[in-house]
């Protein structure tokens, strides 16, 4: 048997080894309860945005001169919407995104130079810019079904819009948000009327 000694250590290496442990035991908790936290919000944004704020981006030229193509711009979902309002609405597995012209039960007519008449009423239009006949197969006078809008883009000419039998007026389960603000391009941030 060996006669060696054992050497203890002394209390002040036990200490700084137990503080070694707690602070290990600390920063674990830190780290777990930052990454939960940060995966909340993370989620609970995720669900704003799909849910209460959708981003968009403009694709085409439909609404010109007041979206532009690649313009970045956040809706409100289940917001009411009227006249003059740029809306989003599903279409084909598509997001289209167009102006209300009409409401359920309005008379809708254009004549051939593009001016637009609701219940005999021309309407003013300062976000158009030419106003075009566009593509129209659909019989004027035009009175929107219940339930639904009658929805034209701002470039009358190039826009697919309520105005043929291929779109449609919109119903109101169709709509994914009435359009707010402009967030992209910087210079352009903005309100969107």
């Amino acid at each position: 048997m060996s006669t060696e000694k054992i050497k203890m250590p002394s209390i002040e290496t036990i200490e700084a080894e137990l503080n070694k442990e707690r602070y290990k035991r600390s920063y674990t908790h830190v780290l777990k309860s930052t990454v939960f936290s940060l995966l909340v919000v993370a989620a609970a944004a995720a669900l704003i945005a799909v849910l209460l704020l959708p981003v968009l981006q403009v694709g085409g030229t439909s609404m010109t001169d007041s979206l532009q193509d690649k313009d970045i711009v956040v809706a409100i979902s289940g917001s009411g919407y009227k006249k003059g309002d740029i809306i989003a609405f599903y279409y084909n597995n598509n997001i289209l995104i167009k102006r209300v012209i009409a409401m359920p039960g309005d008379w809708v007519d254009i004549d051939e130079k593009g001016n637009v008449y609701i219940n005999e009423e021309p309407i003013e239009e300062p976000y158009v810019t030419g106003k075009a006949f566009g593509e129209c197969n659909i019989d004027l006078p035009y009175q929107v079904p219940d339930g639904r809008c009658f929805v034209m883009g701002d470039h009358r000419e190039t826009s697919i819009d309520s105005r043929s039998k291929t779109v449609g007026c919109v119903s109101k389960d169709m709509i994914v948000g009435r359009i707010v603000v402009r967030v992209w391009p910087l210079p352009e941030i903005g309100l969107i009327r």
